[in-house]
């Protein structure tokens, strides 16, 4: 019979005991690596959710970064547009000042011009009255009559002297009237209301009234003007006729009672024209109503302004054959202020006289 062992509480294996040990140990590690996977997926969550939210905050950045860079591109621009319409004012303002200082001084010369005009009209009353009493004890005689109401020999100071007269009549579309809104509706008017235009019909008076003046024995001739020159008796530009050839005189006034008064005016083609005359005249009457509207070429634009007509004017006055007596009959025009005093300075420095007759004459 077998023996059997004694039992005893230290008969367990040491084997045993450490397997036991061990799987306790795997058993702590694997529940503590357990919790500590999930406590990484919690972190790596939460991290994932603040990179999000930062990648957003990037993107959102970005964009307003883009806006706020099109805006300052917007801003520098109007900066850039703002300077330059500030240098556009700051020059406007100074060409202001400049051309209030001209007309300051222009302003002081013309005040100093008046002054002078009203003690040359004075001179020029005295001269008159003394005129008038050597023409009263004048006989004279005159070539053709003219009938009328009143004494026609007031007009005085205009010298009808000479062996060659040259009578210069303006017939341009200011004849018509005396204002400018008038001479656009005469314009638009029939032939016939444009002939009888009573700013014409004056300046016809005053060509028939010159050639019942003109000294027996002497020679004459009619130019009619605009933008053109024209003799008055057809076929006799550049020739000098008789005054003693009374038929041929009414032929030649009949004529300028058929002209049309229509274009602008130009001196400087007339004084050209004049100047060919050969011999030149001895004496010039021009009659017209401001100055010139047109130079030698025509205007293409519409409006000219008041140095330009004044410009035209100087032109044509060196066209003017020398040495030879303007005198001007002026009829003043509306809005054409220089007129009066440069046509009167150019009678003064020829030599001739300058009138603006009343409206009843001749």
């Amino acid at each position: 019979m077998a023996r059997r062992r004694k039992f005893s509480t230290f008969s367990l294996s040491f084997l045993d005991i450490m397997s036991c040990g061990f799987g306790a140990v795997v058993l702590v590690f694997l529940m503590i690596d357990h919790a500590s996977n999930v406590h990484s997926e919690t972190l790596n969550k939460a991290r994932l959710a603040e990179v999000s939210l930062l990648e957003e905050q990037v993107l959102s950045g970005e964009k307003d970064l883009a806006e706020v860079r099109n805006t300052i591109d917007l801003v520098s621009q109007e900066i850039a547009d703002a300077d330059g319409l500030s240098r556009q004012i700051l020059e406007k303002i100074s060409e202001t000042k400049r051309e209030v200082a001209f007309a300051r001084k222009q302003t002081q010369a013309q005040n100093a011009h008046v002054n002078q005009l009203k003690a040359d009209i004075r001179s020029l009353e005295i001269r008159k009255q003394r005129l008038m009493l050597e023409n009263e004890k004048k006989t004279g005689q005159n070539i053709r009559r003219i009938t009328g109401d009143g004494d026609r020999q007031y007009l005085t100071g205009l010298r009808l002297g000479g062996r060659r007269n040259l009578i210069l009549l303006d017939t341009s579309a200011s004849m018509l009237d005396h204002t400018i809104v008038n001479i656009i509706r005469r314009r638009n008017m029939s032939d016939a209301s444009k002939r009888s235009a009573q700013k014409w019909q004056r300046a016809l008076s005053t060509v028939n009234w010159l050639t019942a003046q003109l000294p027996p024995g002497s020679q004459y001739q009619i130019y009619t003007f605009n933008t053109e020159v024209h003799a008055a008796l057809p076929g006799t530009l550049g020739q000098w006729l008789p005054v003693s050839n009374v038929g041929q005189v009414e032929q030649a006034l009949a004529a300028t009672g058929r002209i049309i008064p229509q274009q602008g005016t130009s001196l400087e083609n007339l004084f050209r024209t004049v100047k060919q005359l050969n011999p030149w005249p001895d004496n010039i009457i021009l009659i017209t109503d401001g100055l010139p509207t047109q130079g030698r070429t025509p205007v293409t634009s519409g409006t000219v302004s008041g140095r330009e007509r004044q410009r035209f004017f100087v032109s044509a006055i060196k066209e003017l054959p020398p040495n030879v007596p303007v005198n001007v009959i002026l009829s003043p025009l509306e809005g054409d202020p220089i007129a009066s005093s440069s046509f009167w300075k150019l009678a003064i420095a020829t030599g001739g006289s300058y009138l603006s007759p009343s409206k009843d004459w001749p």
